[in-house]
């Protein structure tokens, strides 16, 4: 009987990956915008005032409420805040799969197109210190380039050695973590946005 039911729970829906239930998710909107008959999509500069990674590069998003009905909602409402349009404006045209940053972090990335003269008098100057567009065309045709980071692992004193094979001496396997850079201008996108941008353009190139 138990099999049964074991069976049935198997076959309902599930997390996309172990943990996703207790990570911390966010959700962002990739703003794509017709500048002078040409699709763009849209970045933010991050306003010097802000307390994490002040005058960074990203698009519009962040953490989901638990009052939103699902991750969507949260970046349409981020975007709104942060932006300043009416989620009723976006035309929302897709979705990427989620970037997991690690097994406490996932975010969840969606398309959508937007009005760039609605953002130019309304984004949230207190979030945001300004707003610009690539070509969509110059993105697809000018490949980034990648840095890998070292990260090593480093249990606390209070790690239990004794449960596992060769106790401190155990060899931790090393992660690399590629970053990459997409230069335009004067502007230097990376990390996080970087990487989600370069999966958009491999996506839509494919």
């Amino acid at each position: 009987m138990k099999l049964e039911k074991w069976k049935q729970q198997l076959l309902e829906s599930k997390d996309l990956f172990i943990g996703e239930s207790t990570a911390v998710r966010s959700s962002i909107l990739i703003p794509l915008v017709e500048v002078d008959g040409e699709w763009s999509v849209l970045f933010e500069v991050r306003s010097s005032r802000m307390r994490f990674q002040p005058g960074d590069i990203c698009f519009p998003g962040g953490r989901i409420d638990a009052t939103d009905a699902s991750p969507l909602e949260a970046a349409l409402r981020e975007t709104h805040e942060e932006l300043g349009i009416s989620p009723d404006t976006i035309e929302v045209v897709g979705s990427l799969s989620p970037y997991v940053g690690s097994l406490s972090f996932v975010v969840y990335p969606f398309v959508g197109i937007v009005d760039l003269k609605e953002i130019i008098t309304s984004y949230n100057v207190d979030e945001v210190e300004e707003v610009f567009t690539v070509p969509l065309q110059w993105l697809l045709t000018h490949e980034p380039y990648m840095h890998e980071i070292d990260v090593d692992i480093t249990p606390p004193q209070s790690f239990p050695f004794d449960k596992i094979p060769n106790g401190d001496q155990y060899q931790w396997r090393k992660r690399t973590i590629e970053e990459w850079f997409y230069e335009y201008g004067s502007y230097t996108i990376w990390g996080m946005t970087a990487r989600i941008l370069k999966h958009f353009m491999d996506v839509i190139r494919a």
